[in-house]
């Protein structure tokens, strides 16, 4: 919907300089080229830009309660808002708007904090309450808009991307090295840190409160504690639950006064949102698809097919390797942070197509990560079964042996990476190197101290703390722990993915599959439902297999795949190799400069696949450039279009 920013002084006497709130608002004007506003007042300045939606007429922020005393800025949408409406209105509360955003600061009237409880829909707000004298900030429980603040003790900055904090006066972008680990293994950080020195994210499902003496709390207001049932309903049970749920929570992702399509992949959880969508609209509506040249690495067939059996206006964009590597330098600048996933970059060009006719879409996100998609969940499940009863009959010198002599064999890049995937090779003593390290892991912490230099490797920080805080708290089967972990921490990578690439469009996406509801549903199925051999989404196929061609629900996942291992085939290894290899690189002291040749000899010969650690080191440079240093635009896209041609 929007993007917010804040200033917030402890010391009363010091006034909120306009200027300095101006200059962040205008560092997110992608995220709402519609209008902005501004509230400030003594010593507290709120800000937004908005992307209208709801109540284009009124629905302008900020906006306060009756006599001025609440005031709040708020991004996302809430889709229980009309009956949340018609409550509060027979509690005595009067609306000067239809907005959304006007219920939010009614129900903090009527619940104080508590009034996150009531919400069902994507959000992150600040409100000023002025009788209290305090600032009070919230983010969804699934993390689908995000929150940044920086605290010092006198004052607290807030904005929905880091750059509107960057924009403010007197801060600079510094690298926190303790993240170097955690970005290196997971290529995002799962905790409160951000890689930026004093910038820290509030979580999801968490809010905040800071006064005017500097006393700042921050609260868990919900956390996904749902166990699974026993198993004694059937198998239908569940599905006919998990329809009834989704096509509620589809309905409910359909309110807009503006234009709304849907992003098509032609792979089951898109597909299946779209079909819904038609189901309840009851005519036709556009979609949006993403391919490549590369006809391997393309879904384009199969979103063309679900296109013409739904009877959809399908709209295709197509992305070349040149497009690719001179976007990606602006696309991390959008993204504040490194960008995890080559496949950012087809979801700005297919939002940025989105953006010439709608101005809302709805995606499949999050289907994965609620109901087992990954072949990852079911594929630990077997490989820690399998792992007890080898501990159990191999003596541990003789695993220790097998596990370093394995990556010397005389194998493929390809099959070595097969092996590397099994009990025989993963450390089944330690959840790190046997889960984090088997799927997500670039750069694993033993790895580490190969790649970096000895100070780097001193300061980088711990690679799993943050997603093992998650692991260690989890409960019940091994199933539903992998799945809470990821819901925790690599879901939420996911949907800040979603959020600043659509947003860089100026386009607003929705993902009903995270409606917190069902998510609580999904919790609940239990495992022996939603995962059958290798293949997950059981609940989900049979929900909409009345919907969709046979062939669709059924057919293998690709996971919206992205050519980076072909190019990485031609001349782009070589403007990879002259970038992470050129003095301005090295001299950030943190790889040893023989490793990183190491790593491309090895690369172009076959030797090792190493592909995701090219992408890590080039997106980690790359920030530096873009974010650290604020190299000029013009000179970084150069850099790409000489990567993508040599």
């Amino acid at each position: 919907m929007c993007g917010i920013c804040g200033i917030f002084h402890f010391e009363r006497a010091q006034r909120v300089n306009r200027d300095s709130l101006v200059a962040m608002n205008q560092q997110i004007v992608h995220r709402g080229p519609d209008d902005d506003g501004f509230f400030i007042e003594e010593n507290v300045g709120l800000a937004m830009r908005r992307l209208s939606i709801i109540d284009i007429q009124t629905g302008h922020q900020p906006l306060s309660n009756e006599d001025g005393g609440v005031w709040i800025v708020f991004n996302g949408e809430i889709y229980n808002h009309e009956d949340l409406r018609k409550d509060l209105q027979s509690r005595g509360h009067r609306y000067r708007s239809r907005s959304d955003t006007e219920t939010i600061v009614h129900l903090y009237e009527e619940y104080g904090r508590e009034c996150v409880e009531h919400l069902r829909g994507m959000f992150a707000f600040a409100i000023w309450d002025r009788s209290k004298r305090r600032l009070f900030m919230a983010r969804d429980r699934l993390g689908i808009k995000p929150l940044y603040y920086r605290y010092d003790g006198n004052m607290l900055l807030l904005g929905s991307e880091i750059k509107a904090l960057l924009a403010y006066p007197g801060v600079k972008p510094e690298f926190n090295r303790g993240t170097l680990a955690e970005y290196l293994a997971f290529g995002y950080i799962a905790g409160e840190e951000s890689m930026y020195t004093g910038i820290r994210k509030l979580m999801p499902g968490h809010t905040l409160t800071v006064d005017e003496h500097g006393q700042l709390e921050i609260s868990q207001s919900w956390d996904l504690e749902v166990k699974a049932d026993e198993g004694t309903q059937p198998r239908e049970h569940y599905v006919r639950r998990y329809r009834e749920q989704l096509e509620e929570c589809v309905s409910s992702h359909l309110m807009s006064d503006v234009p709304l399509g849907v992003f098509l992949s032609g792979g089951l959880d898109s597909s299946a949102v779209a079909a819904l969508t038609t189901r309840i609209r009851k005519e036709p509506i556009e979609t949006f698809s993403v391919g490549y040249g590369e006809q391997s690495y393309s879904e384009l067939p199969y979103a063309r097919t679900i296109a013409e059996h739904l009877k959809y206006r399908d709209h295709e964009a197509h992305l070349r390797r040149e497009e690719f590597f001179q976007t990606l330098p602006r696309l991390i600048w959008h993204e504040d942070e490194p960008i995890v996933w080559p496949s950012s970059v087809a979801l700005y060009f297919v939002a940025r197509l989105a953006r010439e006719r709608v101005t809302v879409v709805l995606t499949g996100e999050g289907s994965d990560e609620t109901l087992g998609g990954y072949t990852r969940y079911p594929w630990t499940v077997l490989n820690s079964r399998m792992d007890n009863v080898y501990r159990g009959l191999t003596p541990a010198a003789l695993r220790r042996v097998l596990r370093k002599g394995i990556p010397a064999l005389p194998f493929s890049a390809a099959s070595k990476r097969k092996l590397e995937h099994t009990f025989l090779v993963r450390d089944g003593e330690s959840w790190p190197s046997f889960y984090f390290d088997n799927f997500y892991s670039a750069f694993s912490a033993a790895d580490q101290d190969e790649w970096l230099t000895p100070e780097a490797r001193q300061m980088a920080g711990d690679a799993y703390a943050g997603s093992m805080k998650f692991w260690n708290h989890s409960s019940g089967d091994l199933l539903h722990r992998l799945l809470y972990t990821d819901i925790k921490s690599y879901l939420v990578e996911l949907l800040m993915k979603q959020d600043q690439m659509s947003m860089a469009a100026s386009i607003e996406s929705r993902v009903p599959f995270l409606d917190h509801a069902l998510v609580e549903f999904t919790a609940s199925i239990p495992a022996k439902y939603a995962t059958k051999g290798m293949a997950g989404k059981g609940i989900l196929k049979a929900a909409v297999e009345d919907l969709l061609p046979h062939s669709m629900v059924h057919r293998q996942k690709m996971g919206f795949p992205t050519p980076w291992a072909h190019w990485l085939a031609g001349p782009s290894l070589d403007g990879l190799r002259r970038l992470l290899t050129e003095p301005r690189t090295l001299e950030r002291g943190l790889f040893r400069a023989e490793a990183i040749t190491r790593l491309f000899n090895e690369h172009t010969a076959g030797h090792r696949d190493h592909g995701n650690r090219i992408w890590r080191l080039l997106n980690l440079e790359l920030w530096f450039r873009v974010c650290v240093e604020g190299e000029a635009m013009a000179d970084l896209v150069q850099s790409g279009s000489e990567v993508a041609y040599r």
